[in-house]
C-alpha cells in the first residue's frame, strides 16, 4: 500500500490559493477516480478537486475555511501497490472540475496543529515579507492587526487568513507595545535609556450597530472571494474612466426586424449585446494593445481575442469567456451568450469556461443603466460597460430634429496599460462599427 498526496490545484490564471469551502469526503471513505474530493473557492471561480486516485482517505491536511497556496497539500490517499504513480494525470471534467497537480508518492504527513498565532520575532517578520495575500491583507486592515507581529502556520511561516481569525475571535490582537526586543536596547555613552518611539495607530473602524428590524446576511465564501478580487483590482490598478455616446439607430431597427425569424430559425435570441461585443471583438483586433496585460516589468500583448462576459446571479458574478470572438460571427456570439447564460444559471459553468479571457465587455444597460464605471477584470487591462440604449432628441444635418436611439459606452482602463489617445481611438472604432450596422451591409451569419 502506497499513500498519494492530493495538492491545491491551479484553478485558473493568476490564481496563487483556493480556499477549502467544504469536505466531500471524511478518513475512512473509499474514493473512485474523478471523485470529488472538497469545493473550493477562489477569486475567479468555485470548483471541485476531483481525486486522481482510487483508494482511501487516510487524512484531511486542511480544514474548511482555511486558505491554501496552489500546490500546498490537502489531503492523502492509501493506494493499493507500492510502484511510483505519475505525478500528475488528465482530470475528467465535472460541472465545474479543476485539473488535478499530484505530489508523487508522499510519506504521511501530521495533521496541522490548532495554534494560537504567536508575537513574531524579528527574524520571522523578516522571513514573511510580501507573504500576505489579499484575504489576510483585507482582515488586517480591518481589524488593524499588525502583520509584522504575527507568525504564521501556514506553509514556509506564512500567514494564513485563519491564524488572523484566531486571533481576532480570541481577542489577543496584539499591538506594538506588545513586542518583546530579542536584544537588549543599546544605551547612550551616559547610560541615559533612549526614549521610546510612539508609533501611530490608526483607529479601528467600529462595526455598524444593529438597530431593530436590521437582518445580518453571512458573506458566503463566493461573496468573499468576489469582494477580495474587486479590492485586489481597485488598489493595484491605477483607473481612469471614458465614455462615449453611439447613435444605434440603424443597428436597433435591424435587430427589431430579424429578432422573430431568427428565433423561430435558431432557437435562442439575437441580442443587441451580440452586435456590440462582435464590434468590440473586431476594434480589438484593430487595436491590439487593448488586449493587454501588465505583468509587472513588462505588458504581455495577447494574440488570442477572448471576450469576458459578466453573468449575475442572486449572490453571485460570473465572467465565463467567449473564445476568439474575432473569429466568430454575431449569430455564434449570441448562441455563445446564451449557452454561457444557462450555464451559470444551472451551475453547470466550468473551469474551461472562465480561462483565457483578455477584454470584458458587461451588459450593465440590462439593468437600466445609463452610464456606469466598471472595476476592471483583473488582470486584464480594459472593461467596457454597454449601456441602456434609450431615444433622445439628436440635431441632425440642417438642424433638424429627431428622436434617436444612442447608448453610452463606458470604458474602464488600467493606465498602466493604456493611455487616452489608443483609448480613444479604439472607443471611436467601436462607434464607427455600430452605427455602420444595418440591414444592407450587416449580416448576423
Amino acid at each position: 500500500m502506497a499513500i498519494q498526496s492530493i495538492t491545491m490545484p491551479q484553478l485558473g490564471e493568476s490564481v496563487t490559493e483556493g480556499t477549502i469551502e467544504k469536505w466531500l469526503v471524511q478518513p475512512g471513505d473509499t474514493v473512485k477516480k474523478y471523485d470529488p474530493l472538497a469545493e473550493v473557492v477562489t477569486d475567479k471561480v468555485n470548483a471541485e478537486i476531483p481525486s486522481s486516485f482510487e483508494g482511501v482517505i487516510t487524512e484531511l491536511l486542511a480544514e474548511e475555511g482555511q486558505t491554501l497556496p496552489v500546490g500546498a497539500v490537502v489531503c492523502s490517499i492509501e493506494i493499493a501497490g507500492d510502484g511510483e504513480v505519475p505525478a500528475s494525470l488528465p482530470a475528467k471534467k465535472s460541472t465545474v472540475s479543476a485539473a488535478i497537480l499530484n505530489a508523487g508518492i508522499q510519506k504521511k504527513q501530521e495533521s496541522p496543529k490548532e495554534v494560537t498565532a504567536p508575537i513574531a520575532s524579528a527574524n520571522s517578520v523578516r522571513q514573511q515579507k510580501n507573504r500576505y495575500s489579499p484575504a489576510v491583507l483585507r482582515l488586517a486592515q480591518e481589524h488593524d492587526i499588525p502583520l509584522e507581529q504575527v507568525v504564521g502556520t501556514g506553509e514556509g511561516g506564512r500567514i494564513t487568513r485563519k491564524d488572523l481569525q484566531q486571533l481576532i475571535d480570541a481577542g489577543n490582537i496584539p499591538t506594538p507595545k506588545d513586542v518583546t526586543p530579542s536584544e537588549p536596547v543599546a544605551t547612550t555613552a551616559s547610560s541615559q535609556p533612549v526614549a521610546a518611539i510612539e508609533t501611530p495607530t490608526k483607529p479601528i473602524a467600529s462595526s455598524p450597530v444593529l438597530q431593530t428590524g436590521d437582518i445580518e446576511i453571512p458573506v458566503t465564501n463566493v461573496r468573499r472571494a468576489i469582494a477580495n478580487n474587486m479590492v485586489r483590482s481597485a488598489q493595484e490598478v491605477p483607473h481612469a474612466w471614458m465614455m462615449m455616446e453611439v447613435d444605434v439607430t440603424d443597428l436597433v431597427a435591424y435587430r427589431d426586424s430579424i429578432k422573430m425569424d431568427f428565433k423561430q430559425k435558431e432557437g435562442f435570441n439575437i441580442t443587441y449585446f451580440a452586435f456590440f461585443v462582435k464590434a468590440v471583438a473586431q476594434a480589438l483586433k484593430e487595436f491590439p494593445m487593448m488586449n493587454a496585460m501588465w505583468a509587472g516589468d513588462k505588458i504581455i500583448q495577447k494574440h488570442d481575442i477572448n471576450i469576458s462576459i459578466a453573468v449575475a446571479t442572486d449572490d453571485a458574478l460570473f465572467v465565463p469567456v467567449i473564445k476568439h470572438a474575432d473569429e466568430k460571427s454575431i449569430k455564434g456570439i449570441a448562441k455563445e451568450i446564451h449557452e454561457l447564460a444557462q450555464k451559470v444559471r444551472t451551475g453547470k459553468l466550468t473551469m474551461d469556461n472562465m480561462q483565457g479571457g483578455t477584454f470584458t465587455v458587461n451588459n450593465t444597460g440590462a439593468f437600466g443603466s445609463v452610464q456606469s464605471m466598471g472595476i476592471i477584470n483583473y488582470p486584464q487591462a480594459a472593461i467596457l460597460q454597454v449601456e441602456s440604449i434609450v431615444k433622445k432628441p439628436v440635431v441632425l444635418p440642417g438642424g433638424m430634429f429627431a428622436a434617436r436611439d444612442i447608448v453610452n459606452l463606458c470604458l474602464s482602463l488600467d493606465h498602466r496599460v493604456l493611455d487616452g489617445l489608443v483609448c480613444g481611438k479604439f472607443l471611436n472604432r467601436v462607434k464607427e462599427i455600430l452605427e455602420n450596422t444595418n440591414k444592407s451591409s450587416t449580416s448576423v451569419y
